[in-house]
């Protein structure tokens, strides 16, 4: 697709008329990344994103920040019996630390992050035998052999 400056003007006049790029696309017989790709190349002053809102005041609204875990929480030192073992962050960095709260008995961790980590907030053993049937004793029944 070459951009004319006939349809360069156009993209520009329609750009600043506040169009979408998908319908500024449609206009020009381009996708909407095209239009993107050439405002961007032209310079066209940004546009908020349409994923924010805009209030009656005209004043626009973001969608709050995930609440960022505490810096500050309980060191492998400090994790004792009975409490959650979820980890937050990397390992090798300073403020890597576990989640510390009350754990669910039999389980490493609380009710919240037993739910993150389970199935139906139960341990892979709870759920019964995924591989076949077992017999006695819990083992499985032996394989034919191929003879």
């Amino acid at each position: 697709m070459s951009w004319t400056p006939e349809k360069i003007e156009l993209l520009t006049s329609l750009w600043n008329q506040g169009w979408t790029t998908a319908r500024i696309g449609e206009e020009l017989g381009v996708g909407k990344n095209a239009v993107v790709g050439k405002a961007h190349r032209l310079g066209l002053p940004k546009r908020p994103s349409p994923i924010q809102r805009r209030t009656e005041d005209g004043e626009s609204t973001k969608k709050a920040p995930a609440a960022k875990v505490q810096s500050k929480g309980i060191s492998i030192y400090d994790l004792g019996a009975g409490m959650c073992r979820w980890p937050f962050g990397d390992p090798g960095d300073d403020d890597f630390h576990f989640c510390g709260k009350k754990n669910v008995p039999t389980k490493p961790y609380c009710d919240e992050h037993c739910a993150a980590a389970y199935l139906n907030g139960k341990s892979p053993r709870e759920d019964g035998p995924r591989n076949g049937p077992r017999g006695p004793g819990g083992q499985r029944a032996p394989m034919p052999s191929k003879r």
